[in-house]
């Protein structure tokens, strides 16, 4: 192998090693267990959740009273 052959031998075989290694790092991770678990924990979910539903109430309690305030607006005014 001459020597520019050996320099792009050289330059794609760093170059696959240097995009690679990140990706098998993570797999050996992955494979050891040592991975962050997606979700929430269980206490987290049910603080989101109360959460959730009080905003639901919320909004449902402001749709009452648009719905009042248009009936309100919408009657005839006796003057």
């Amino acid at each position: 192998m001459s020597g520019p052959e050996a320099v792009a031998a050289f330059m794609f075989f760093g170059g696959t090693f240097w995009v690679l290694r990140p990706v098998a790092a993570a797999v050996a991770k992955r494979i050891a267990g040592e991975h962050r678990r997606p979700g929430l924990e269980p206490s987290e979910r049910e603080e989101i959740l109360s959460e959730l539903q009080h905003v639901r109430e919320e909004v449902a309690e402001l749709a009452e009273r648009m719905d009042f305030a248009e009936r309100l607006l919408a009657r005839p005014r006796d003057g």
